[in-house]
């Protein structure tokens, strides 16, 4: 049976309540959302995304007066950027309390908690007694999704419901800070820039990306990825050298004279946050047509820009 497509807080509260898979709108993606206090539920966030259980799960909360339920230490930078930036696209990797099922941070000793900043989610989180696992909404590794249509279209027939939110509005996953031996470290770019999170609390360190067995949430190597092989460059020279048929994820140039099937160019006039707005959905669109190849461009390495740089490479990875 296809998920049904609700804009009700409560039809989706009553779901979770039972057991059930809810997809949620945030602000960056659409979540995957089950009760974190119910491992049965929470296993089956992880079939119906066919995704590995050594790969934690991010914890959505009502309010940052939530944390302290479920993590047994918030270091002062940790408390500044939640009082700051929450809601929103920030994710803080805590100690996490016994009270945390181990199947959602993949046995580790610590959890990702953040706050979405979109009204219908907020609404049902605080019609809940319990936190919400949730993970983006669409088989692992693949494209994230930024409507109810892209999550209908690939788990509508596993999971139970689909809160409609519209479309999102950041597009881009949330940035990940973690603590380890006390430092403040970035372990995904994300929905909100690094320099804002540096002015507040000083530089950070920042955490390579893995095959496997990460530390934290958002942080294999190869993930976000289309069908189709992405290539990374400059459009034009790399037009030259494949031998089929390609489209181009463009940041504003038009690139009309390489042969491209299609264009999909994230922001006309150069901003960043239409930009990653868009990505996810450029990425779709050129994976649905009959192309051997996307050829994408670099982003300015600066703000948003490199978050989008940052899922352009991990869906280029081999």
């Amino acid at each position: 049976m296809a998920a049904r497509i609700t804009r009700s807080p409560a039809e989706a509260a009553s779901v979770l309540k039972r057991g059930g898979l809810v997809a949620i709108p945030t602000e960056t993606v659409y979540g995957l959302a089950a009760n974190a206090f119910d491992e049965k539920a929470v296993a089956r966030i992880f079939e119906a995304k066919g995704r590995p259980s050594y790969d934690p799960l991010i914890v959505h909360i009502a309010d940052a007066a939530a944390l302290d339920q479920l993590v047994r230490t918030v270091y002062p930078e940790a408390r500044l950027l939640a009082e700051k930036f929450w809601p929103g696209p920030l994710t803080l990797v805590l100690p996490r309390k016994e009270n945390v099922p181990g199947l959602v941070t993949a046995g580790l000793d610590t959890v990702g908690i953040r706050v979405p900043d979109h009204p219908l989610t907020r609404t049902l989180l605080a019609m809940l007694d319990f936190p919400l696992a949730a993970p983006s909404a669409n088989p692992f590794g693949y494209v994230s999704p930024t409507s109810p249509a892209h999550v209908a279209e690939q788990l509508g027939e596993r999971i139970d419901a689909i809160l409609d939110g519209g479309v999102t509005r950041v597009g881009l996953e949330s940035t990940i800070i973690g603590f380890p031996e006390g430092r403040a470290t970035l372990y995904r770019y994300g929905g909100l820039e690094s320099e804002c999170i540096e002015a507040l609390i000083g530089p950070l360190n920042y955490a390579a990306a893995t095959a496997s067995d990460p530390s934290a949430p958002g942080m294999l190597k190869k993930h976000y990825s289309p069908s189709k092989k992405v290539l990374i460059g400059d459009p034009a020279a790399l037009a030259a050298q494949v031998d089929a048929p390609f489209a181009i994820l463009s940041f504003r140039s038009r690139y009309k004279e390489t042969g491209a099937l299609e264009v999909f160019t994230l922001s006309a006039r150069g901003d960043l946050q239409e930009a990653a707005q868009r990505l996810f959905m450029g990425l779709r669109t050129l994976d649905a047509l009959p192309v051997k190849y996307i050829l994408a461009e670099w982003l300015p390495d600066k703000g948003l820009g490199r978050a989008i740089n940052d899922r352009l490479r991990r869906a280029s990875a081999r």
